[in-house]
């Protein structure tokens, strides 16, 4: 299976020179790393996440490159069906270059109050203008020390449950377009990170759900997030139940990102 290591930039770098810098740097340690190179493409996607503003620029700079630009989030609504002031379409992802979405991030979840139905439409529009999904979960501290994990997992992924059951009509592209990612929110940031076994653990639970939910959705993409960096990157790598990550601050630094992309490129062979 192709891993994939993906770095969410966040409200990360502050400047438009800034992001220019950072991508120079990667685009010029890619070009140098064998394991890296376009022939091993194949084993490891790699992708990057900016912020909206940044989104079509950095879109221009990866297009002659293997690099894939997501954005962070898209809005339930189309403009079609209101004006929704402060949101973005998948319409206007797709036409800055983005292919790819991030959504149910902890923080948005948090200090957005996401719930399931809001994540589920935003799934749907998302997938509906060809944007892939690369779809967060993930339990807090209070849950893990409540041993609620599965749990969350659980309740989490009934949003993909609800698309099978609601979106039939979606179902064949899930297996390409869709991404889970698991990251404990305990461990995002704060350098708690929890043992691979545990990981794997939670993948292979994720996993077998996702399989129950349709036949299809049997060989799911699930990566880790949560702390990951290039000193812990090759004993997740060696897992075979966990197929890449979805990379923080770690991600901001060209080195450290193609040090945990290098990881998983060797993983997947």
């Amino acid at each position: 299976m192709q891993a994939w290591v993906i770095g969410n930039w966040k409200q990360n770098p502050a400047t438009s020179h800034d992001v220019d810098a950072l991508l120079e740097d990667l685009c010029a340690a890619i070009s140098t790393t064998k394991q890296l190179s376009h022939d091993n493409s194949a084993r490891c996607q790699i992708m990057v996440a900016p912020s909206f503003v940044h989104l079509a620029a950095v879109n221009r700079r990866l297009q002659d490159t293997s690099v894939l630009c997501a954005a962070q989030d898209v809005s339930a609504h189309s403009a079609s069906v209101g004006a929704y002031t402060g949101e973005c379409s998948a319409q206007q992802i797709a036409d800055a270059g983005a292919t790819w979405t991030i959504l149910g991030h902890s923080e948005r979840r948090q200090y957005h109050q996401e719930s399931n139905d809001t994540l589920l439409q935003k799934m749907i529009h998302a997938l509906s203008q060809n944007l892939g999904v690369v779809f967060c979960i993930g339990e807090t501290q209070a849950q893990y020390d409540a041993k609620q994990t599965l749990t969350v997992i659980d309740n989490q992924l009934a949003v993909v449950k609800e698309l099978v059951a609601q979106h039939a009509e979606l179902l064949d592209i899930l297996s390409t377009c869709l991404i889970i990612a698991y990251e404990p929110v305990w461990a995002i940031g704060t350098g708690k990170v929890p043992t691979v076994a545990e990981v794997s653990s939670n993948h292979q639970h994720i996993k077998q759900t996702l399989a129950g939910f349709a036949d299809s959705l049997s060989n799911m993409t699930v990566l880790y997030g949560g702390s990951v960096n290039a000193d812990n990157a090759d004993s997740f790598a060696a897992d075979p139940m966990i197929d890449g990550a979805l990379v923080g601050g770690a991600s901001l630094k060209a080195e450290s990102f193609l040090a945990i992309a290098t990881a998983f490129t060797k993983g997947s062979i």
